[in-house]
């Protein structure tokens, strides 16, 4: 039996959908948006653990998830408030599971797995079950999503409530199917329920990561174009939604300007950026022009390209004009919309090649085959990006790799220098590989002092318990700046240059292990 991938149902504003042939069976219904859920699935699963691997960004959720409630929220009162919701969640998943890497990173997956299946549902709502499935199929199949679906960061989560609170909406915008039958009550009791589930699911992942309101302005371009073809009431309803969610996002907002030296690391957008961009935009609206089996005044053009162009565009300006913010992982969501766009180009293809097919007797031949056929090309032509993507060496760095170095080269006794203080991450996540060395620097450890990586002494306290010891290991990045801006790695530095002698450099998991003796 086939999935039927038919036209599927119209959808067109200010009157009656057409019925769908595919509603007529519940499996196919549940079929569409399963399939890139099962895809999903089995990609973000296949190398979950990358052979124990964490990078410096896992890190932090590791460390602050193990923190007690109370420790949580004293620490978020001074750092990372942005990502305190989060926290919380790991830190139940933690509770539950146990602290493991599978705990750490399942939810990351599971959020890849419904944004999948959401992607789906809001094709085939738009344009009918192969694009549905297509677009799906698409956003599954993204490197992009694939990597961090495998990282214990709140992205993925991000992207499955901005997906889902799509749906939402354009189940409010554009009602199809068994409720289009309803009598008016009932189909004012469905819009409320849907209104009333995108206010609370939009709001939920705000306050997962407030960046998502840039879906929320997407959103309201989708609705005005909805408005001015003829649907009055849906500007109103949006605009009250927008309100409960702007309001109750607006503490964290306020709460975590004041934390905003956090991303200071983030550099102006490159000339690759931009050009990345430029390009994804290019193909949204290439895919754009192709043509559709009926006209229809909501399509996935003005539900993806909007989700698509608001959040890139929208953090590039702000990182002009405010301050460098842009980062692809932060809009992660965006892609939702370019997999919208693809799903239409290939349902089209789809369409074209069965036309084709028919028309030289080949009657075998199924839209199922040739998606099939098409995701096993792409897996395929994809497979070096994936291999790489699951190996340990294709984050940033290693925590885990480095303790181990410091582990092999350390002696009881030694004191052990981070530079700059974030590398003490590798001691926090793995502190039996640290045991019997003595942190110089550190006057209040994270936990006590609401910190992520703790408060250092000051400058005078640090070279006083560098000339202490004989032998100290220390832990950096790679390039080592011969003149760091913290006067803290300034005095580090500069006594290591005169009283000690570095006999072991080594570079691992993305960082360097030294090893310094004192000069006699």
């Amino acid at each position: 039996m086939s999935l039927d991938l038919g036209p599927g149902p119209t959808a067109v504003i200010g009157r009656r959908a057409a019925p769908a042939t595919v509603g007529a069976r519940w499996w196919p219904r549940c079929a569409v948006p399963g399939v890139p859920a099962l895809l999903a699935l089995g990609l973000s699963l296949w190398g979950l653990s990358r052979q124990g691997a964490i990078w410096r960004d896992e890190a932090a959720t590791w460390e602050v998830a193990r923190r007690s409630i109370p420790e949580i929220w004293h620490m978020i009162g001074q750092v990372d408030v942005v990502h305190g919701l989060y926290y919380l969640l790991i830190h139940t998943a933690f509770e539950i599971f146990g602290a493991n890497l599978a705990a750490l990173r399942l939810p990351s997956a599971l959020g890849a797995i419904v944004a999948a299946g959401a992607t789906a549902a809001i094709g085939r709502r738009l344009a009918g079950p192969t694009a549905g499935l297509a677009a799906g199929l698409v956003l599954a199949l993204l490197p992009v999503m694939q990597r961090y679906a495998q990282e214990g960061r709140s992205f993925t989560l991000v992207t499955a409530g901005v997906a889902v609170a799509t749906w939402l909406l354009v189940g409010a915008v554009c009602p199809t199917g068994p409720m289009t039958s309803r009598d008016g009550r009932g189909r004012r009791a469905a819009w409320g329920w849907r209104w009333g589930g995108y206010t609370a699911v939009m709001l939920a992942t705000a306050l997962l990561n407030w960046l998502s309101l840039f879906a929320l302005a997407a959103h309201g371009v989708t609705v005005l174009i909805a408005w001015r073809a003829g649907q009055r009431p849906l500007l109103a309803r949006w605009l009250v939604s927008a309100a409960v969610i702007a309001s109750g996002t607006l503490p964290l907002i306020l709460a975590s300007l004041p934390q905003a030296n956090q991303v200071a690391w983030i550099q102006p957008a490159s000339a690759v950026t931009l050009l990345g961009v430029t390009a994804m935009l290019g193909v949204a609206l290439a895919c754009a022009r192709v043509p559709r089996p009926e006209r229809t005044e909501l399509s996935p053009v003005p539900v993806g390209l909007p989700l698509l162009a608001v959040p890139q565009l929208g953090l590039l300006l702000a990182s002009w004009l405010v301050k460098p913010l842009y980062v692809d992982r932060y809009v992660l969501f965006a892609y939702i919309g370019l997999a919208l766009l693809v799903g239409l180009a290939v349902a089209w293809a789809v369409r074209a090649a069965l036309s084709y097919g028919r028309a030289r007797g080949w009657g075998w031949l199924r839209g199922e085959m040739l998606l099939a056929g098409l995701v096993a090309v792409v897996f395929m032509a994809l497979l070096p990006l994936e291999l790489g993507l699951r190996n340990p060496e294709s984050r940033t760095d290693d925590v885990r790799v480095t303790a181990d170095k410091v582990a092999e080269l350390a002696r009881p006794g030694d004191g052990v220098l981070y530079i700059p203080d974030q590398r003490r991450d590798a001691a926090l996540v793995t502190p039996s590989q640290f045991g019997g060395l003595d942190d110089l620097a550190l006057a209040e450890d994270p936990v006590a002092s609401g910190t992520l990586y703790g408060v250092e002494a000051t400058p005078e306290r640090i070279r006083a318990a560098m000339l202490t010891h004989r032998r100290i290991i220390v832990v950096s990045d790679t390039v080592l700046s011969p003149a760091p801006s913290a006067p803290r790695d300034l005095t580090k530095l500069t006594v290591l240059a005169r009283h000690f002698t570095l006999t072991v450099s080594a570079e691992t998991g993305g960082r360097r292990v030294m090893v310094y003796e004192k000069t006699r």
